[in-house]
């Protein structure tokens, strides 16, 4: 049976859990959040959950978890997951090392999501990541995603959120050689109306050729988003995440390469802006001038006091 799976193309849920059961390198944790814990329930399904998960955890009181991961100004966000790796991570390598470091790479898996509640229209959404060893003793590396469930009902939405997060699992286990290949098989069993994948990060020791760039434009390639955002540190950003709160000043163009008319043409706009407010702060308070964001525009602390001058420009 071991043979068999191993030997063939790997698309089944329950086949690559088992596989991942079934392969004694494996040994971590993990720890989810919000949507129950769906991520897990495939390991102690297929059977030999033993060999692979240390601990499963799933803090969902605020102040359980301020007190596991420490305080967080939102739950659904890449730092509370990035806290969650770090800890989980460290307590494994910790507590476990002496006993099977030199048998075992660790991981740990984490997601804070929140799926449809009972009384609807809330945005369903969330990150995960996974930060593992490719080799016993071997220094970290890290997948960290922001995932969008679309599936109408709640139980809809956890189930596909179990198999995305267990097809990123596997492919940090078995394709981090290939992330492009990984990148494709995180919708195996799954399709673009169910998930959408609009950010991707790779770091650590097994990606440090990866561009996170054209990562990004591959998610966009294969339908996963319908967007791909960088930073002027050529990192990767999340749309709602950056922009959260902000109304934005926006040039469209193909800016190959951006010219000297195109970076004119914003910061006339962002001056007339300015001009526009009479005092240094804004009706609501929010101070004047404004930063630059990270896609060449400017923004606004809040929506409610963006000038007509910048409507119209």
């Amino acid at each position: 049976m071991t043979e068999l799976i191993v030997g063939a193309h790997q698309t089944d849920t329950h086949q690559k859990a088992l596989r991942i059961n079934l392969d004694p390198r494996w040994y971590g944790t993990v720890a989810e959040i919000g949507a129950g814990q769906e991520v897990v329930r495939w390991f102690f399904r297929v059977g030999g959950a033993a060999g692979t998960v240390a601990k499963s955890i799933s803090a969902y009181d605020m102040a359980v978890s301020d007190a596991v991961y420490g305080k967080a100004e939102r739950y659904v966000s890449m730092g509370r997951l990035q806290g969650m790796l770090d800890k989980e991570f460290q307590l494994n390598v910790e507590r476990l090392n002496d006993e099977r470091g030199d048998m075992n790479c660790f991981f740990a898996f984490a997601d804070t999501v929140v799926a449809r509640s009972f009384r609807g229209g809330n945005e369903c959404h969330g990150w995960m990541g996974v930060k593992f060893q490719a080799q016993p003793h071997d220094e970290p590396s890290q997948i960290v995603m922001h995932v969008r469930m679309l599936d109408v009902e709640a139980f809809a939405q956890q189930e596909a959120l179990g198999i995305v997060g267990l097809n990123l699992l596997y492919g940090a286990f078995f394709h981090h050689h290939e992330p492009d290949k990984l990148i494709e098989s995180l919708l195996d069993r799954l399709t673009t109306g169910r998930i959408e994948i609009d950010m991707i990060q790779f770091r650590g020791i097994e990606f440090r050729g990866v561009d996170n760039r054209l990562m990004a434009l591959k998610l966009v390639q294969l339908g996963l988003s319908g967007v791909a955002m960088f930073g002027p540190d050529r990192e990767v950003l999340q749309p709602s995440e950056v922009l959260r709160k902000k109304a934005i000043l926006v040039e469209r163009g193909s800016f190959r390469p951006p010219t000297h008319v195109n970076l004119d043409m914003l910061q006339t706009a962002e001056e007339k802006a300015s001009r526009s407010c009479s005092s240094p702060r804004s009706p609501c308070g929010t101070c004047w001038p404004a930063a630059r964001t990270s896609t060449g525009g400017t923004s606004w602390p809040g929506p409610s006091c963006w000038p007509p001058a910048a409507r119209r420009c």
